[in-house]
């Protein structure tokens, strides 16, 4: 332990804000929030501003995001709010209109990224009337509830979620939030209580309250949030991303390194190398891409584990057998890469019949008297015929099939593209191809 103390203060003096970016930060805050008062008090808005998140918390890592809420009264309609609020943004930040559940300007200032967001000044949390309106009671009950030396400790927690790749409830992270990382601190003490409980407790359906327990829930990993006990704030959550942080919380407290925290980059294989693995597996490998549509990255990442989940499907039911999938999302694409037992299959495959006393039967043996693969036969009650597949190859397959599958909405099936095993070794991003065939923890590269 001894060890894991000395690292961790190491990793402490990396990850802490310096003063001088300390400095800057808070020059940054004041400029902007004097900025958003002197907009408000010319305009004649009825709102006051407040600054929540890791910033305001003083939880956050080096070069932090500054979350800036304008309050509205509960009177003003929605569709109000919204209009001021995305224009205070317009004028301010001079940024880009994010329409997620709930719309917000994300832009620059002074040099800081920052997200300002409308909402409402409520009393509690009972009558909620935005997505975001539980966020300042979130940022109060931190600040009540946190001693100042627990700060750190949620600093290492986030850098450790970060350096596992379990940080974040966005889509594509499908994980742990700022937010539960502060509560999971508040509840077990410190960063090393936490994954002592996730290494010798967590499992599936684990469930736990800060302050008091609410109604059930199910999911992965429940933690009930101590300003509004109905909502699980692990709902982000995936069961493979709980479980990832289980086994990375156990190989820590076995062999701290700070390649936990700060991970090396991986180095692609080559592709003889993949081509190697994939002869040692007996697999192949195919890559589907589609265009990428102009929609909200945080939007195109949940229809992109779709896509890849139906992908999966349908290439399973017509037993070409997935062994494993990844996906990127680049600039202009949507790739995802599969691992599959077989692109190729027999020509003719058994087609089952009814069984043989039913009225239907004769009617099947009508149907397939003169079939050129061979007579109806009888096996375990009923009749089967050997019949021609309708694909022999999986690249044949999802060219046909995919826009039945069930994609995101947003991916145009026109914008596919399809590449066999040696078109995806020679053309594939190799770092996607090597996460494919040769999976590794980030802390064991």
């Amino acid at each position: 332990m001894a060890n894991a103390m000395s690292l961790e203060e190491e990793v402490l003096a990396k990850i802490r804000p310096s003063p001088a970016e300390r400095t800057r930060i808070d020059r940054a805050a004041a400029d902007l929030k004097a900025a958003v008062q002197k907009y408000i008090d010319m305009e004649h808005i009825d709102a006051e501003i407040r600054f929540v998140g890791s910033y305001s918390k003083d939880t956050f890592l080096s070069d932090p995001d500054l979350d800036l809420f304008v309050l509205f009264p509960p009177a003003v309609p929605r569709k109000e709010l919204e209009r001021i609020g995305l224009q205070i943004g317009d004028d301010i930040l001079h940024g880009v209109r994010m329409f997620s559940e709930h719309p917000y300007t994300r832009g620059v200032y002074e040099g800081v990224d920052v997200d300002l967001v409308p909402s409402y000044r409520l009393e509690n949390t009972e009558h909620l009337q935005t997505a975001v309106d539980r966020t300042p009671f979130h940022t109060c009950y931190v600040l009540r509830q946190m001693k100042p030396e627990q700060r750190d400790q949620v600093r290492l927690l986030k850098k450790f979620m970060k350096g596992i790749g379990t940080y974040g409830a966005e889509p594509n992270t499908r994980g742990f939030s700022g937010y539960l990382c502060e509560l999971l601190i508040l509840k077990f003490g410190t960063f090393d209580a936490v994954l002592q409980a996730a290494a010798t407790d967590w499992k599936e359906g684990t469930t736990i309250e800060v302050a008091e327990r609410g109604p059930p829930m199910i999911g992965p990993l429940v933690v009930y949030d101590p300003v509004d006990r109905k909502r699980n704030v692990a709902s982000a959550v995936h069961l493979d991303t709980l479980a990832l942080f289980i086994v990375a919380a156990k190989a820590y407290l076995v062999r701290p390194t700070d390649r936990f925290f700060f991970p090396r980059p991986r180095t692609p294989l080559s592709a003889a190398e993949i081509e190697e693995k994939a002869s040692l597996h007996g697999s192949r490998i195919l890559t589907v891409t589609f265009r990428r549509p102009d929609v909200i990255e945080d939007n195109l990442y949940s229809q992109l584990w779709k896509t890849q989940y139906a992908l999966i499907k349908k290439l399973n039911d017509f037993d070409y057998n997935v062994l494993r999938a990844v996906h990127t999302m680049t600039a202009t694409e949507l790739q995802i890469a599969f691992e599959l037992e077989r692109d190729v299959l027999s020509k003719t495959c058994r087609h089952l019949g009814p069984p043989v006393w039913v009225k239907t039967a004769d009617t099947f043996l009508q149907k397939w008297k003169d079939n050129e693969y061979g007579a109806p036969f009888v096996e375990d009650g009923a009749w089967y015929v050997i019949v021609e597949r309708m694909y022999f190859t999986a690249q044949e397959m999802l060219a046909d099939e995919a826009a039945l599958a069930g994609i995101g909405r947003e991916l145009d099936p026109a914008t596919m593209k399809l590449r066999g095993h040696e078109a995806s070794i020679r053309e594939t991003d190799p770092l996607l191809l090597t996460e494919l065939m040769d999976p590794r923890e980030s802390w064991t590269v």
